[in-house]
């Protein structure tokens, strides 16, 4: 199993303050590829090498070029100041692992749905697990060089709803990855402000994680 850890970003000793994101999504969507161009840390992945014995239970249609995929989790992390630090798991795709995603869900604030548009079936589990749980989350196209699709014509496949955001990304590119969790992020901000009274929500508590999160330090060197 493939793990690998990284000291590049030691977490300060004044960080008490841990909030979870989960990515989840179909089988090759990019779940592990988003979560390691964020993360400032190497992140920790647990990668098996796809074997002919697995063309049995695994779909590959569309990602015939995979050759690893994910068992348990993908994890990674970005520090938003001294005290706030987000925590990034990535879910397995394969059906024979959704079994993990209830546990994955426990105590996360929202989560990103990441999508190939060739293949928007494989994504409407995702949605049906975290619509069962009453956890937010928003859509992340990730761009595969596919055919175009309006927007409605997604919502409309996935039955999406106009209140959850639907972005476009680039899983592989770090300020692209950085901009669909803002995008939650302030999904998450502008829920919690409907939820509560105008004046126990200040401008500012609204804007702070968005803004911490867009000024994350950079990338560390790629995993050997």
């Amino acid at each position: 199993m493939d793990s690998a850890t990284s000291d590049r970003a030691t977490l300060s000793s004044t960080a008490d303050n841990g909030l979870k994101i989960v990515v989840v999504g179909g089988f090759g969507v990019g779940k592990t590829t988003m979560v390691r161009s964020v993360s400032e840390i190497r992140p920790l992945n647990t990668e098996e090498t796809m074997t002919r014995a697995g063309e049995a239970v695994d779909d590959l249609a569309g990602v015939h070029a995979k050759t690893s995929t994910t068992v348990a989790f993908d994890f990674g992390r970005i520090t938003l100041d001294e005290r706030s630090v987000l925590y990034l798991f990535g879910a397995p795709g394969q059906e024979r692992f959704w079994f993990l995603w209830d546990r994955l869900f426990a105590g996360t604030l929202g989560a990103v749905v990441l999508v190939d548009t060739r293949r928007l079936a494989d994504s409407w589990y995702a949605i049906d697990r975290l619509e069962h749980h009453g956890t937010p989350f928003i859509v992340a196209c990730n761009d595969f060089g596919g055919p175009l699709h309006s927007e409605q014509q997604i919502r409309e496949a996935l039955d999406l709803s106009e209140d959850v955001p639907l972005v476009e990304c680039d899983a592989r590119d770090r300020s692209s990855s950085k901009y669909v969790l803002i995008t939650l992020v302030e999904h998450l901000a502008a829920l919690s402000a409907a939820r509560l009274p105008a004046t126990e929500t200040t401008a500012s508590e609204a804007v702070a994680p968005e803004a911490a999160l867009a000024a994350a330090g950079p990338t560390p060197e790629p995993a050997p």
